[in-house]
């Protein structure tokens, strides 16, 4: 394949180089699986183009283990009534929460008490999340599923509800996340319609269980955790594309879409939606976790995307957040309440969506530089000349490394930078003179930019597939993936300090940023079998979270919250903040049924 073009410091059009195609290993007939779930994300993983995954999808078993033993000892209590508490007890509760978080409270009767933060009704996760929480495995408590509500259930799914271990179990282990719950959900729903999300979801209220919402499982902070066990509504089935607005240039979905599968039936119309999470991800899941991607710098985050949503509330209610207007001033703005709110406050059953044209013109452009900070610096710099890049993407060395070993490529293992450039072909080529300009500024080499649609695909293929890449370095290993944003200005000094950190410890770890906008991820590997090293991922994750917040940054630019990074919002955010989120989850969710134990802090309390 032809495409690769070498751009010298004199002439843009230079030299002209034939390169190949990358070298990877076609996907392997899936293994037989009894599991309905199991083999429909099988079957997402191949359209959504993994052939990593499924190189060393073998070496990973299947077989579902024994329950823990943190899972036998969890007590299944009754809800107890607690005595009234002096107003000096009250204030000191925030603090024995934090000071104990990871532990059970106990009465001397032995029985679980439930925390103070936690629902009237519902006993939420224990310990978790908490201030200063450094434990990953989520606890709950369990409580016994009515038997009229599995009948009701059987009434609104008939055939599309399961009760079988083994998919239980699937759904309740996040597939790209190191965090672990003790329980998983006791029952497994897949509707096909609003109507029937509406009827699961108010009944799940009338009996007070709990209920998790489940979209492509590629969320990495545990967001579809069970720890109280109950409902995992699984909305796959509800993929439909339900109007498309050409010359509105909107498209209204169903949640279970892929954006990848969406984008697929937009192409003939010239459209396409411009968010790019990890293969796999759904338009409802992004929604929930306020994704981005790598064009947010040209388009913005999933905030910026979406139109208005339908959303099931709580009690079964049905909710359209707005109208399908560009711009709207009526009324508070449901549509970015729920844009990000993780499953804590409804359901998505609907979503319209704003599209753009596809691009007359791109090229990718590359270009290595002997140390991380000159790529950062590069980066940022090119923002600031003012052209609008639509991607501009850094891998550390070590990524480069990761992607030849797993690809079979021959890349300069050093720090990378990844452009791409759109508009019309003089001006896509104008602004790659630019950037190379800046780029042998800062001691940048090797500079070449691809313009065949081939050539292009393959580039971002490789940096889509970053994740997978890691494991093919150590395939038996877990990935604990940090998340953090920075102002632009600060992102050269933090991916500094963080990659100093990184290259001193025992781990392999690896660098992927979204340089434009400020966001880098560390892939760290750790062995799951060995205490040490997942708490030396821990170590590192915690060390760049809080120099990001000392920043003036964020804990996550776009993996969301659920139970892996609740323990760094206070921080963050400040506790009235996190009061008033308290306050407008206990208005929608009186009964705390939706996604217990995400987002809120269990030891906020008033």
């Amino acid at each position: 394949m032809k495409g690769i073009l070498v751009i010298s410091d004199n002439d843009f059009n230079s030299h002209r180089l034939s390169v190949t195609s990358v070298s990877v290993t076609p996907p392997t007939t899936a293994c037989t699986v009894a599991s309905m779930a199991f083999s429909s994300w099988i079957s997402r993983l191949r359209s959504s183009s993994k052939p990593i995954y499924t190189k060393f999808r073998n070496s990973f078993t299947t077989t579902a283990p024994p329950p823990s033993l943190a899972a036998e000892i969890i007590l299944r209590c009754r809800h107890i009534r607690k005595p009234p508490v002096s107003p000096w007890a009250r204030s000191l509760l925030p603090l024995a929460l934090a000071v104990s978080a990871g532990s059970f409270f106990s009465q001397s009767n032995g029985v679980n008490c439930p925390s103070y933060c936690q629902s009237p009704i519902l006993d939420q996760t224990k310990g978790i999340g908490g201030k200063d929480s450094t434990d990953y495995l989520v606890k709950g408590s369990l409580k016994k599923i009515p038997q009229e509500l599995i009948e009701e259930l059987k009434l609104i799914c008939k055939d599309n509800m399961t009760m079988d271990y083994d998919e239980r179990y699937f759904h309740g282990k996040p597939q790209n996340s190191f965090h672990k719950a003790v329980n998983i959900p006791d029952i497994i729903v897949f509707p096909r319609s609003e109507e029937e999300v509406s009827k699961i979801v108010a009944s799940c209220d009338k009996h007070k269980v709990p209920i998790v919402p489940y979209g492509g499982a590629t969320s990495i902070e545990g967001h579809t955790l069970c720890p109280s066990g109950g409902v995992c509504i699984d909305m796959t089935l509800m993929k439909h594309v339900k109007s498309l607005n050409v010359k509105d240039m909107d498209v209204v979905v169903e949640p279970g879409i892929g954006w990848m599968e969406l984008n697929e039936y937009l192409e003939p119309y010239g459209l396409f939606f411009p968010l790019d999470p990890g293969p796999g991800a759904t338009i409802g899941g992004m929604c929930a976790t306020r994704c981005s991607g790598s064009l947010a710098v040209r388009y913005g985050t999933m905030r910026e995307n979406v139109i208005n949503l339908k959303v099931v509330l709580a009690n079964g209610e049905v909710v359209k957040t707005g109208s399908r207007a560009r711009k709207s001033a009526a009324g508070y703005d449901l549509t970015r309440l729920m844009i990000g709110s993780e499953g804590t406050l409804g359901v998505i059953t609907e979503v319209t969506l704003r599209l753009q044209k596809i691009p007359q013109h791109s090229v990718v452009a590359m270009c290595n530089f002997p140390t991380i900070k000159d790529a950062a610096d590069v980066a940022i710099a090119s923002m600031l000349s003012g052209i609008q890049v639509s991607r501009v993407e850094l891998l550390d060395e070590v990524q480069v490394r990761a992607i030849n070993v797993a690809n079979d490529k021959n890349l300069p293992e050093a720090p990378t930078l990844m452009f791409e450039f759109i508009g019309t072909e003089a001006y896509s080529r104008e602004q790659t003179l630019i950037v190379q300009k800046i780029a042998s500024e800062h001691n940048g080499s090797d500079f070449v930019f691809a313009e065949d649609p081939e050539a292009k695909k393959e580039l971002w293929k490789i940096r889509k597939e970053a994740l997978w890449a890691c494991f093919a370095m150590e395939p038996n290993f877990e990935a604990m993936i940090t998340d953090v944003c920075v102002p632009l200005s600060h992102l050269a000094e933090i991916i500094s300090k963080s990659k100093q950190e990184l290259d001193a410890s025992s781990l392999v770890c690896t660098v992927i940023a979204h340089a434009g906008d400020g966001n880098f991820h560390t892939v760290i590997l750790f062995d799951p079998n060995k205490d040490e090293q997942r708490k030396e991922a821990e170590r590192l994750n915690h060390f760049m979270v809080h120099a990001a917040l000392d920043m003036e940054g964020t804990c996550t630019g776009e993996h969301g919250v659920g139970t892996g990074k609740m323990k760094y919002l206070e921080k963050e955010l400040g506790i009235e903040a996190l009061k008033t989120m308290k306050r407008i989850k206990d208005a929608l969710d009186p009964n705390g049924i939706m996604n217990p134990g995400k987002l809120i802090p269990p030891h906020l309390c008033f």
